[in-house]
């Protein structure tokens, strides 16, 4: 049996570069963007199809790349009541929770309770930017943005662009997970989210964190009604400055590349919000084609580049 494609997916990658700077000092001068995007395929009512008992364990932490995909559950389709049903996600920890910490260890010029510090400041700026009420609506992620470091003149420039002109190339949705609420509202609380952290010493004494993170939503029409969701999966990775060698501030960081990738937040790269679609959007023909491969938004096996190296409306399996 054929099937519609669904909603328009976003997928995007964003990434700084850093080169050495007058009298020796370091600071990031060029961004280069590189965005792709995809449509997700999942035709109208085939979630809801799906049948069976369905697997809520808890899974253990995410500590090393997985080898597979998920297994798809066997169940029905998400609702007000249930939803995650029928998703990966509902054996996955809900918030912070989800996010793998590794044991501190003294690196670069860090010891090892600075590092336990970078690691916890690390997942409080995932947290800001993908998880907080306030930002998933569309406000500004004033708490996220207070730990970059204020000299990284490109950043600078990108968040002010990103958040009054945005364009494709500097776009808040780069980094920072919006809604657009006049479509769509929180159908739950809780955000599901895997991923992990790690970290090495990095240039000039920095300890360079780097973190892959999925994060799942849960939304329902603007008013209440029918459910969808849309799947973020980001990876950052950041410096952790040593500041008798680099211009930082105490407490920030900079950012030394940032990729995304997106399912059902729409095909329009300019637009600063997600603007998800319903299975009855699609079946009443709301709808764009995919023109690149079916990539599964759940496999967390490949690495984020390889997924955001096309310009074009991809599929994704599901949702």
């Amino acid at each position: 049996m054929g099937r519609k494609k669904a909603s328009p997916d976003v997928w995007g990658s964003y990434e700084a570069r850093r080169r050495r700077g007058a009298q020796g000092w370091w600071y990031v001068v060029g961004l280069l963007a590189l965005a792709a995007v995809l449509v997700v395929a999942v035709g109208p009512g085939r979630v809801a199809a799906w049948f069976g008992a369905e697997d809520t364990s808890a899974l253990p932490a995410e500590t090393a790349r997985p080898e597979n995909a998920p297994a798809t559950p066997l169940a029905k389709g998400p609702t007000g009541a249930h939803p995650f049903r029928g998703s990966p996600a509902a054996r996955w920890a809900d918030g912070r929770d989800g996010i793998t910490v590794p044991g501190a260890r003294a690196t670069g010029w860090m010891n090892k309770a600075q590092v336990a510090d970078a690691l916890a400041d690390t997942v409080d700026f995932l947290a800001a930017s993908n998880l907080d009420p306030a930002v998933l609506r569309g406000e500004r992620p004033r708490e996220a943005i207070a730990l970059i470091n204020p000299h990284q003149k490109d950043m600078r420039e990108f968040l002010k662009t990103a958040f009054s002109a945005p364009t494709r190339e500097q776009n808040p949705l780069h980094l920072f997970s919006r809604f657009d609420t006049t479509l769509v509202q929180p159908a739950t609380k809780v955000i599901k989210t895997r991923g992990r952290l790690d970290y090495r010493a990095g240039k000039n004494g920095a300890v360079q964190v780097t973190s892959d993170v999925t994060f799942v939503y849960a939304l329902e029409r603007a008013g209440g009604g029918e459910v969808t969701r849309t799947i973020v999966r980001r990876e950052l990775v950041v410096n952790w400055d040593d500041p008798s060698r680099i211009i930082t501030e105490p407490g920030t960081f900079s950012l030394v590349s940032f990729k995304s990738v997106s399912a059902n937040g729409g095909c329009d790269k300019a637009k600063p919000l997600y603007a998800p679609t319903f299975d009855s959007d699609r079946a009443a023909g709301k709808d764009i084609e995919a023109t690149g491969p079916e990539k599964d938004p759940y496999d967390r096996s490949e690495d984020v580049g390889t997924l955001s190296d096309s310009d074009e409306c991809g599929a994704v399996s599901r949702l």
